[in-house]
């Protein structure tokens, strides 16, 4: 009889056990479905750091000796202009010029006043971005020469670059992660909860863009961050 009560005993007391780990793992379960999925934003303006400049203009002629000849002395007047305005040999690159044959073309009209035209480009590819700058303001001078830079043509637009993401990119995640907390703490307060550990995460794509039209050279970089957090009661 009283190995009898002990065993129930142990039963009943095993029974409230697991029915306490139960509703124990219960709770947990809906804790871990309640969740909060917020975007934090970090965001930057920096300076371009790489600027590449075409220099480009046309010339047309109707004796090819003649028209590569001026072109060779076109450029090497604007090589003088670079270099005398601090520009490095390795920052210039010449590629050969581009000639079209108005004469040759299909269906182009054959009565034109000089049959080629050639396009010669000109690159300064430079980390000195401000110099850089200057001389653009500056190209004025090789009008002087009768030199032409041509500035409407879309392939040719200078453009600036910022190469300097792998420097930024940690505090920028740091920032956006603690921004993503700070959203996700406020959500927690509101709705009565706290907030538990992170569930998932994730990094956005890194964007480097202009800061306006007007200012290129200014790159506005922003990067977002989703995260996943657990809420409790």
């Amino acid at each position: 009889m009283k190995n009898w009560r002990l065993e129930a005993a142990i039963i009943a007391v095993g029974l409230l056990l697991l029915g306490w780990m139960l509703r124990g793992g219960i709770n947990d379960f809906r804790d871990r479905e309640r969740v909060v999925t917020v975007k934090g934003l970090a965001e930057i303006e920096a300076p371009a750091d790489k600027v590449i400049w075409p220099l480009m203009y046309k010339d047309i002629g109707n004796d090819p000796v003649l028209l590569y000849t001026n072109m060779e002395k076109k450029n090497a007047a604007i090589v003088t202009f670079l270099k005398n305005n601090g520009i490095l040999d390795e920052e210039i690159s010449i590629v050969p010029p581009e000639i079209i044959d108005r004469q040759a073309e299909r269906y182009g009209n054959q009565n034109v006043t000089y049959r080629y035209n050639a396009t010669s480009v000109i690159t300064v590819t430079s980390k000195n971005v401000e110099k850089v700058r200057k001389l653009v303001a500056e190209q004025a001078e090789l009008l002087k020469q009768g030199i032409a830079i041509v500035s409407d043509d879309y392939r040719y637009n200078i453009s600036y670059e910022f190469t300097g993401l792998n420097d930024i990119k940690p505090k920028m995640i740091e920032d956006a992660t603690k921004n993503a907390r700070a959203a996700a703490e406020k959500f927690a307060k509101d709705s009565d909860s706290k907030l538990g550990k992170i569930k998932s995460a994730s990094q956005g794509q890194f964007t480097i863009g202009n800061r306006d039209v007007n200012t290129p050279y200014i790159k506005n970089i922003r990067v977002v961050t989703t995260v996943t957090y657990y809420l409790k009661n």
